[in-house]
């Protein structure tokens, strides 16, 4: 069946997100879990400035939930432990020649290679739970893999990485052959764009092993938003350098060789766990408008804002502190989840 996911620049119906619940991103102490409630609360409220926002929320927390959000989302009842919704819900799909169908594609997920610290048993109802809940039809995947380890740009080319859809903890053995023939079937991607690895902090025991939703984004075919670390005091600035030389090198499934876009990291280097991975490529794309990451640095974050203005045409680009969604391993696109709008 050729399905195909579209470029997150095309309309959306919603957003999906999980409301936070207890666990070992909430955190221990009441200001720590105030922080995250606050975070993820903000997020959904600035995309329901431009879109319906739909909100897992485990029976724990709908009061909470209700209480911070009123009727500016919709609300779906169902056991939440990790609410990184991008990583272990559905990656919705089309199919370009049955209008009005949307699909659903379940992917294993395994709890980012099962460090022994997630908590994901019932996340891995959630994609069926979501389909269910919105009439898709369910793509079943053996591929372990996460939304936040793949970028399309809706016409063939997807963006995925050695040590994410190749992790021994994941996927043990697997060829790139055998990847892309599983992105072919599920998500129509004919060209994938290899990268050999994500960003220094990404490689720490909370992270993800080198997702390519904080790296890198396609606003347009032919197009790349790039994160790029230009102080030579951050481990990531010889990283984003060689990256960007993998890019260079590689086409889409047009042929075309990339425009490459730098987006800089902001300033700062350090927290209290070590060497930052904030990103401004972390951002969503919704409809009429971006979700852009902020980091507290006024100039950086206007800086990012112009940027992510001039690459999604037409936008308005509102910025969202997403320091505290970082420093639980993740960022705006991390915890969101477009479903497209399937014309009918």
């Amino acid at each position: 069946m050729p399905w195909r996911m579209p470029a997150e620049t095309e309309p959306h119906e919603r957003t999906w997100m999980a409301f936070p619940a207890a666990g070992t991103t909430l955190g221990d102490t009441a200001a720590e879990r105030e922080e995250c409630y606050a975070a993820w609360s903000a997020v959904a409220r600035a995309i329901a400035e431009f879109e319906p926002v739909a909100m897992l929320v485990d029976p724990a927390e709908a009061a909470n939930a209700r209480n911070r959000l009123g009727a500016s989302v919709a609300y779906l009842e169902a056991g939440v432990d990790e609410f990184w919704l991008r990583d272990h819900g559905p990656t919705f799909v089309l199919d370009d020649a049955r209008p009005g169908v949307l699909g659903a594609v379940d992917w294993v997920f395994n709890g980012w290679g099962d460090r022994g610290w997630s908590e994901f048993a019932l996340a891995t109802r959630h994609a069926r739970l979501v389909a269910d809940a919105v009439g898709a039809e369910l793509v079943a995947s053996g591929l372990v893999n996460e939304g936040g380890g793949i970028h399309v740009d809706g016409v063939g080319t997807v963006l995925v990485t050695d040590t994410v859809q190749r992790d021994e903890r994941r996927n043990p053995g697997i060829t790139r052959e055998a990847v892309e023939a599983e992105l072919a079937r599920t998500i129509g991607a004919t060209h994938a764009v290899w990268l050999s690895r994500g960003l220094t902090r990404d490689y720490d025991d909370f992270g993800t092993n080198g997702h390519v939703d904080i790296v890198a984004t396609i606003p347009s075919p032919g197009r790349l938003l790039l994160h790029t670390q230009r102080d030579p005091a951050h481990p990531d600035h010889p990283v984003t350098r060689a990256l960007r030389a993998e890019l260079e090198a590689q086409t889409d499934a047009a042929g075309r060789a990339f425009e490459v876009v730098e987006l800089p990291a902001p300033a700062t280097l350090r927290d209290h766990e070590g060497f930052v991975d904030w990103s401004y490529v972390n951002h969503l794309v919704v409809n009429g408008g971006v979700i852009a990451c902020g980091f507290g640095e006024e100039r950086a974050d206007a800086d990012a804002r112009a940027i992510l203005a001039e690459a999604y045409p037409g936008r308005r680009v509102v910025t969202v502190d997403a320091r505290p969604i970082f420093a639980r391993g993740g960022g705006i696109h991390c915890i969101t989840q477009q479903q497209p709008a399937a014309v009918r």
